[in-house]
């Protein structure tokens, strides 16, 4: 039998923070990704796209990314 697993702490958007660490834009450039939590998205400062969290996990797909700004 195993014991209990612990569930990571959440962090902003309920995303784990060392995930948040290593995530990057997915374009060519693979900036790391800032988040905005008003917007619920996850925000490339390089090409300013941002990249939407839905239900806790980041939707990094160019075609569904928004164009900021």
């Amino acid at each position: 039998m195993t014991g209990p697993r612990s569930s990571p702490a959440a962090g902003p958007l309920g995303l784990d923070p060392e995930l948040l660490a290593i995530l990057a834009c997915p374009d060519v450039h693979h900036t790391p990704l800032t988040v905005d939590e008003a917007a619920s998205e996850l925000v490339c400062g390089t090409c300013d796209r941002g990249f939407p969290v839905r239900d806790g996990i980041p939707v990094l797909l160019l075609d569904e990314a928004r164009q900021r700004g």
